[in-house]
C-alpha cells in the first residue's frame, strides 16, 4: 500500500519551495513532463471526482508525471485521501494548497464552483497555467476571474478517459505561449487523443465527442435489442455489439480509411449487410445522429451564454 503525501506543514516544506507573499506573483517556468534530466510539472486537481481521478490515474499510471509531483483537493475530502492512499500522491487540505503546489491546475469542479476556486488560486499570489474542464465556462470568464494574464486553457474531454481513452479538444487563450500548449497536449495525449482547436470550435466538439458516448451507448443499447429479438441471450447481445462497435472503431483509426470505403467492403449486392444498411437509412440513423450532434453543440452554446 502506498503511502499518501498530507499537507499539514508551511509551503517551505513542499519540495524545497520557499514561502511566498500574498499577492505576489511569480514569473511561469518552462514546464516538461516528465522527461530524463529535466524537473517534471508538478500538476494540482482542484475537485477529485470521477473525471480528475481518471485524469490523475492516467498520469501516474503511464508515468506522464510523478505521484509525488501531483495534489489534488476536493470538497470531500476522503475522495483525496482515498486518490493520495491508492497512489501515493499529496492530499491538499485547501485549494490555496494547490495553487501553492503546483506549475499547472486543473479545474475539475461544477461550473457554478469555478468562480470561487479561481479567487482562491488569484489570492494565492501564484501565477500557474489554469486548465478547465468545467463545462460551458469559457476563456473569458476565467480570465475576468483570474486577470487578464492568466495563462487558461480551456478543456473539453469526455468519459472514455476513465478507461484510458480520452478523446478531447482544447484551446489556450493568448497569454499561453506555445510550450504551454505543448505541455497540455502532452498531458492529455498520455490519456487518450487530443486536438488544439479555437475556443469557438469547443461547442462543436462538446456536441460530437462531449455528448458521443452516450450516442455509442445508445447504438450499443440498440444492436443488443435487436440481437435479442432475434433469439440471443441479453449477454451475448451485448457483448456482440460493444466488441463490434470497438472493432469497427479500430478499423477506422488504424486503416485511416473513410469509413464509407469501410462499409463498402462488407456490402456484398443482395447481401444481409446492406439489406440491414437500408433499414438504417429507411429509419433515419444518418440524420438522427447529425442532428443529436447539432442539438448538444447548441445547447452548448446556449450554456456558454449564461
Amino acid at each position: 500500500r502506498v503511502h499518501p503525501r498530507i499537507l499539514r506543514t508551511s509551503p517551505s516544506h513542499w519540495h524545497g519551495l520557499a514561502p511566498q507573499k500574498a499577492q505576489q506573483t511569480t514569473a511561469p517556468r518552462e514546464m516538461v513532463l516528465c522527461s530524463e534530466g529535466m524537473v517534471p510539472v508538478k500538476v494540482g486537481f482542484v475537485g477529485a471526482g470521477m473525471m480528475a481521478g481518471a485524469m490523475i490515474r492516467g498520469l501516474v499510471s503511464s508515468k506522464t508525471c510523478p505521484a509525488d509531483c501531483v495534489i489534488a483537493s476536493d470538497a470531500y475530502q476522503p475522495c483525496v485521501d482515498g486518490l493520495a492512499e491508492e497512489l501515493g500522491i499529496t492530499s491538499g487540505g485547501s485549494n490555496k494548497d494547490v495553487a501553492l503546489f503546483a506549475d499547472l491546475i486543473v479545474l475539475a469542479v461544477k461550473p457554478q464552483m469555478v468562480e470561487d476556486v479561481c479567487a482562491d488560486i488569484k489570492g494565492s499570489g501564484t501565477n500557474p497555467l489554469v486548465v478547465s474542464i468545467a463545462a460551458g465556462v469559457t476563456i473569458e470568464s476565467l480570465e475576468g476571474w483570474l486577470g487578464s494574464s492568466a495563462r487558461v486553457v480551456r478543456v473539453m474531454p469526455n468519459t472514455p478517459c476513465l478507461v484510458g481513452e480520452l478523446a478531447a479538444a482544447y484551446a489556450p487563450n493568448a497569454a499561453c505561449s506555445a510550450a504551454d500548449a505543448a505541455t497540455v497536449g502532452s498531458l492529455l495525449g498520455a490519456l487518450g487523443t487530443a486536438f488544439k482547436v479555437k475556443e469557438a470550435d469547443l461547442d462543436a466538439v462538446t456536441g460530437l465527442s462531449g455528448s458521443g458516448p452516450a450516442y455509442v451507448f445508445q447504438f450499443i443499447e440498440a444492436l443488443s435489442d435487436g440481437g435479442v429479438r432475434a433469439g440471443l441471450t441479453r449477454p451475448i447481445a451485448t457483448a456482440l455489439a460493444a466488441k463490434t462497435v470497438r472493432g469497427a472503431a479500430t478499423m477506422v483509426l488504424q486503416t485511416g480509411k473513410h469509413p464509407g470505403e469501410l462499409k463498402d467492403q462488407v456490402t456484398s449486392p443482395g447481401g444481409t449487410t446492406i439489406t440491414g444498411v437500408h433499414a438504417l437509412e429507411q429509419g433515419g440513423m444518418r440524420a438522427a445522429v447529425m442532428n443529436a450532434v447539432l442539438a448538444a453543440t447548441a445547447r452548448s452554446r446556449e450554456l456558454g451564454k449564461k
